[in-house]
This record gives structure tokens, sequence and C-alpha cells, in this order.
């Protein structure tokens, strides 16, 4: 069924956490099925917003290591830039594993300390965003059109 009126944070939200559970599957996008990290956002887009604004390249789990930041740079083109500071629930954040790499990591932002996210190994999560998290934070993003 296709999203009716403009996309909301509460929506985003409510999409997200239906996506707890879903086992990780590198390059897919399936609620429940299997998805990595950039499939939960892709499939989160399709459910609040509608169809894809592009196909997702394939990919291999090691791809940002070639020194592109090509997950920051589709983000930028597809999504709207937020300050760190002004991220609210809804937002997309990006991660890098180190200073001066690639962001390599996406998630969605569910609480004002909370993400939930698709890693390698696991199901997609619920985490808190510690310290840690937010030393490698690399970029936040919002839907675009999003509302509330």
């Amino acid at each position: 069924m296709p999203p009716l009126g403009p996309p909301t944070r509460a929506a985003i939200v409510a999409e997200t956490f239906g996506w707890l559970g879903t086992p990780y599957r590198h390059q897919a996008s399936c609620k429940g099925a299997g998805c990595d990290c950039l499939g939960l956002v892709r499939g989160v887009w399709r459910a609040v917003i509608g169809p894809e604004p592009a196909a997702a390249p394939p990919y291999t789990p090691d791809w940002a290591e070639a020194g592109a930041d090509t997950l920051a740079a589709a983000a930028a083109l597809h999504l709207v830039p937020v300050a760190a500071e002004a991220m609210r629930p809804g937002d997309v954040l990006l991660f890098r594993w180190r200073a001066g790499l690639p962001a390599k990591h996406a998630a969605i932002l569910v609480d004002v300390d909370r993400f939930v996210h698709a890693h390698a190994g696991a199901a997609v999560a619920g985490a808190a965003l510690s310290p840690w998290w937010r030393r490698r934070l690399a970029g936040v993003f919002a839907f675009p059109g999003v509302t509330g």
C-alpha cells in the first residue's frame, strides 16, 4: 500500500521498530526475511515515502575500504543533511569506524539516545547512542519531506 501524505517522524520510527528481529542478510532489504544496514534504511524509505529514488548498486562487505565516501555521497543526494546537534527521532545516522575512513554503517534514530541498525552476525536491533557511537558519527540526514 503506498504511503498517504507526507512522511512523519512517528511513521518512520514505527516502521523502523517493525524491522526489529529481521535477520542480517548482506545487500537484502526485506522486512522479516533479511537486510543489512542500508537495506533497513531502504525498506523504511519504501514504507513511508514510496519507491526508492535509485537502485542500490551491488557492493561487497568491505566496499568502503576503497576510500570513496559512497554512502555519505548517496545520503547527501537523496536525504536532507541535518546538524548533529539538531538530530531527531526518524533521522538516518551514518557512522565511520575510524577517523579518516568513509562512512560505512547506517542506522535510524528512534529516540534521543537510541537507534536501530542491522549488523553482520545479528538481527536488526536497538542500541544506545553511547559515546562510542557518537565519536563515530559521520553524518545525520532526514528523510525528504518529513514532518512532525
